[in-house]
């Protein structure tokens, strides 16, 4: 070889290494580059929410992203027709190239060069894929990125997952991302479900999204147009019969795209409260109707018009169907408590009102509400009898008094629960104990158990522990479904716990009756009120204090119904209580879903308990009913509680001809206050040591502070005792020393005086006394 050949040969190599070499760095360069670009990854799927008949309530996408769509594509299930038109106009070779198409490389560039400049691309679709997930500036830099990720994308996941991920994030106008959720954006259909013509449509818009816009008429003429391209290469290809493709061509030119949907105001609380699992996938179905949500939303906005006056500020509403026989979601029977609607405020938008606080979630004090789940806990414990009588002589333990001032003397549990009267409501949780009612109510989901029961004390039976409308509505399940506490179902088909246990059947009933009972509401509430409906239906009011709060829950056989009104920032509104304004809002409700109630036609009433028999009992003294008792209860007992005997505390007076009334001796006082004729009942009593004695007034560990601008005679204290049986006389001692001797009904009054003090009831000659109070007058 001569010289000059072997020093060409030696450059030859030298260039050959150098450019190696340089390929070398330049490959490892690119792998380096491109390593945090080979992902698949996107936004989390917007959620689209639509009533349980399928009207668009919202759409909810990740934070503040204004994009939408990103529904995820099964890559082994991928819609055969989707893959054929998205392929034909974006990447006809995608399945025989390892993500680059060389012979698209090779034709771009003969193309381009031919007309001096650039007319073809040469991306593939998994180069497209490459630049949605990180977009750049066009250029040769860029595109050579592009193609190194698309051939690492391929390599990886595989073709089938690259298509299937470019088809969740591709644009298809309007912020809208994803065949998928176009396929429900445009044609309101399931992608499965589309037609050629749909298909075609919507395979072109990615191309270019914003000059073909479906809801313009110059922008969907030009999406007609590139679809009937795309129906054509189908039709060479032979992909698409002949028959399919004219009437695919006929169909695209009269394609009807639905306008572009809003968001109803009146179910923004619903859809911002809502969190459904991600098994439903991102299409949910609510069980919400929108309907009934915009006409309830109506009626609470005209009903708050009314109240403005007395400074009512905003309210809210929540209906829940109760379970059916037939519900197809229950195969163990036990039905879901579907969600119709939840009202959130009046008005969404109106901040005068404070409308975007959705008063279903804000923690605000319940009321009396709380009062029925008591009883429930005190017959489930024993505690209480059906047949029982409670006292509501004076103010409670803690100072509680009625809400209307007065007291109503000896009362069955359903008249006293019926009125809600709130001393006998005191002391019967005194009676099973604060600790025990608390744990109830968290057992009910009312609180987290975080708090001391003794913070709330005695008005935690008389509803002073806040809670949400929201949580009020699942305990009443327990109540309203025959003492199992369920889940409020929201979507179809979501996976929910069983419901649990809470009261017996019977207790749940027996519950419910009392508060469907219109006559057991007198003397408190009227009849043909509010909560007096043409067909059968519990009611229960609840007032904070102040008016602060006007709560009320219902129930019929169909639906539950709870409302609240009040001021958003918590002060008192001018005498708007439960019954006014809660009952008022839950009455007018529970017509409007019994509309033929309304042409006449009535529901049965609630069941009793299971093996009960109608007993008629004395309203007062809870024994069996004599023609001598002027006011009766029919009460379903079970065979051992029945009543033995007759009432004793009417019996017929034949010289006058009339009834006299004979009471305990604790309720002579009572009765002589109201002027009722009563004598203290006599009985086969024992020996002295069976006397008991008793001091009614005042409470143990009383603290009174004097005040110094009132007259002396009117800063006194009464004092009042019972015996049984009655006595002649009783003497009350303060500090040791008598004060006053009495008689029958044994009330007297003690000026106060400053110092701690121990007062108590004796019987004169006696060593018979009471149990000592001491009190403390400052």
């Amino acid at each position: 070889m001569s010289p000059r050949l072997a020093r060409a040969a030696r450059l030859l190599w030298r260039l050959t290494l150098l450019g190696l070499g340089l390929s070398l760095i330049l490959g490892a360069a690119l792998w380096y580059k491109t390593s945090a670009r080979v992902r698949l990854e996107a936004p989390a799927a917007t959620l689209r929410f639509v009533d349980h008949h399928g009207a668009f309530l919202g759409e909810r996408a990740d934070g503040d992203d204004p994009r939408l769509g990103y529904w995820p594509i099964d890559p082994s299930a991928l819609p055969s027709r989707v893959v054929a038109a998205t392929l034909a106009i974006e990447d006809k070779r995608f399945f025989e190239h390892p993500g680059v198409d060389l012979k698209a490389v090779a034709r771009a560039a003969m193309q381009n060069l031919r007309s001096g400049r650039r007319v073809s691309g040469a991306s593939t679709l998994a180069m497209q894929l490459a630049r949605l997930q990180d977009p750049a500036a066009r250029g040769w830099r860029s595109k050579l990125l592009e193609a190194v990720t698309a051939l690492r994308l391929v390599h990886r996941d595989g073709h089938a997952s690259v298509l299937a991920h470019y088809l969740r994030i591709a644009p298809y106008g309007n912020n809208v991302h994803g065949i998928a959720y176009a396929a429900r954006r445009y044609f309101d259909k399931p992608l499965a479900d589309l037609s050629w013509a749909q298909i075609a449509f919507l395979a072109g818009l990615p191309q270019a999204p914003g000059r073909m816009n479906p809801y313009t008429a110059s922008g969907k003429r030009a999406a007609v147009a590139r679809g009937q391209r795309i129906l054509d290469i189908l039709r060479a290809d032979q992909v698409i019969e002949a028959v399919d493709w004219r009437r695919a061509r006929l169909e695209i030119a009269d394609l009807r795209i639905p306008p572009r949907p809003t968001r109803p105001p009146e179910a923004i609380h619903a859809l911002l409260s809502f969190d459904p699992p991600a098994s439903l996938g991102p299409q949910i179905s609510t069980h919400l109707d929108l309907a009934l949500q915009r006409d309830l939303q109506a009626s609470l906005q005209a009903q708050l018009e009314g109240w403005r006056a007395d400074g009512a500020g905003n309210g809210a509403l929540i209906v829940v169907e109760r379970p059916s026989s037939l519900d197809p979601e229950a195969p163990d029977g036990a039905g879901r408590w579907r969600l119709r609607a939840l009202i959130g405020s009046a008005d969404y938008h109106a901040a005068r009102d404070h409308g975007a606080i959705d008063f279903t979630r804000a923690l605000r004090l319940p009321g009396s509400t709380l009062k029925p789940f008591l009883y429930a806990h005190a017959l489930e414990q024993g505690a209480l009898r059906p047949t029982q009588v409670m006292d509501d002589l004076q103010r409670a333990r803690g100072g509680v008094t009625n809400a209307d001032r007065r007291f109503l003397g000896p009362l069955l549990p359903r008249v006293a629960l019926a009125n809600s009267r709130n001393v006998p409501a005191v002391e019967l949780m005194m009676r099973v104990g604060l600790p025990g009612f608390f744990r109830l109510l968290g057992e009910l989901g009312l609180h987290d158990g975080e708090a001391d029961p003794r913070r709330y004390g005695e008005g935690l039976a008389i509803g002073g522990m806040p809670t949400r409308l929201i949580d009020l509505a699942r305990a009443y399940t327990a109540l309203a479904g025959d003492g199992r506490l369920a889940s409020l179902s929201r979507f179809l088909g979501e996976p929910l716990p069983p419901a649990r246990r809470i009261f017996s059947e019977g207790v749940a009933r027996r519950v419910t009756l009392m508060l469907s009972d219109p006559m057991a509401r007198l003397p408190t509430f009227p009849r043909m009120g509010h909560g007096e409906l043409p067909f059968a239906a519990a009611i229960k009011t609840g007032t904070s204090s102040s008016y602060r709060d006007a709560l009320a829950v219902g129930w019929s056989e169909r639906y539950l119904v709870l409302a609240w009104v009040g001021r958003p920032d918590g002060q008192p509104t001018r005498g708007l209580s439960g019954y006014r304004a809660g009952a008022a809002l839950v009455g007018a409700t529970l017509r409007r879903l019994h509309p033929q109630a309304r042409d006449g036609v009535s529901e049965g009433g609630f069941p009793a308990p299971e093996g009960s028999q109608p007993v008629s009992l004395c309203a007062l003294s809870g024994q069996r009913a004599t023609s001598a008792c002027p006011s009766r209860i029919i009460e379903p007992l079970l065979p051992q509680e029945v009543p033995h005997a007759d009432c004793a505390w009417h019996t017929r007076d034949d010289a006058r001809g009339g009834v006299s009334l004979h009471l305990p001796p604790r309720y002579m006082a009572w009765a002589n206050e109201r002027g009722l004729p009563a004598h203290a009942r006599e009985a086969p009593w024992g020996p002295q040591d069976e006397i008991k004695v008793e001091l009614l007034t005042p409470r143990p560990n009383l603290r009174l502070r004097l005040d110094p601008d009132a007259p002396a005679a009117l800063s006194t204290l009464k004092l009042q005792a019972t015996v049984e049986p009655p006595v002649e006389q009783v003497v009350f001692y303060v500090d040791g020393r008598p004060f006053a001797v009495v008689d029958p009904p044994y009330t007297a009054r003690w000026p106060l005086r400053p110092g701690a003090h121990v007062i108590e009831a004796r019987l004169p000659f006696s060593d018979l006394r009471s149990t000592p109070v001491q009190l403390i007058v400052h």
